[in-house]
């Protein structure tokens, strides 16, 4: 595998229970009650308005676009105090020792996300950032078949890692191999769902790749 697409959220910072905080105060501002972490973990998907609902709010009453506002406003008052899973720094290194191109693709809004990637001094790292324009979090497909068409890469020389069965999809819609991760926004349970080779930590990437 020449070029590795990672996801951001739950694949390389642990920001569940920040993520799974903000939803309880929006349900919770909302009259709705709240879920537990085993729940969050099991009804986590995206488009992020889909897991809302899930969750328990009524669009026909419950304003989409304020709660997303709420929820970027706050998560980027609080993601200063999420850090990168313990194996993040070692396994880049590594990658990048190998001449392996790192790439973020991620739904999450893209300067946000460059600011988190300069907050923990991993992005020269990577050699692009694909992000979202905007605040809500539809998905990533698109970014993903762009930046593969533009550089004509190879897709047998391309797989995506990320946390999340979105994440699979996201790499089904490429044509690349996906592997999951089993410590982010969804359950193992969940992942093993898909089809993908799902594993509990980075660090097993290093003998995978």
């Amino acid at each position: 595998m020449d070029y590795i697409f990672f996801d951001f959220n739950g694949t390389l910072v642990d920001d569940v229970d920040l993520c799974l905080d903000l939803l309880n105060e929006m349900l919770l501002m909302s009259n709705h009650p709240s879920v537990s972490k085993e729940t969050y973990l099991k009804i986590f998907t995206f488009p992020v308005q889909d897991y809302y609902k899930k969750a328990g709010f009524d669009f026909s009453k419950d304003d989409f676009a304020l709660l997303a506002d709420y929820f970027i406003k706050e998560y980027k008052k609080r993601n200063i105090h999420c850090k990168l899973y313990g194996d993040v720094i070692e396994v880049l290194d590594a990658l990048k020792k190998s001449n392996k191109h790192l790439i973020i693709l991620s739904a999450s809004e893209i300067s946000m996300m460059k600011d988190q990637l300069t907050l923990y001094k991993i992005l020269p790292y990577f050699e692009e950032i694909l992000g979202k324009n905007d605040i809500y979090a539809t998905g990533k497909s698109e970014l993903g078949l762009s930046f593969m068409k533009k550089n004509q890469l190879d897709k047998s020389k391309c797989v995506f890692i990320g946390d999340t069965l979105h994440d699979e999809e996201t790499a089904d819609a490429m044509g690349i191999r996906s592997i999951l991760v089993s410590r982010g926004h969804q359950s193992k349970e969940v992942l093993s769902q898909g089809h993908s080779l799902v594993i509990s930590s980075l660090k097993e990437l290093l003998q995978l790749l």
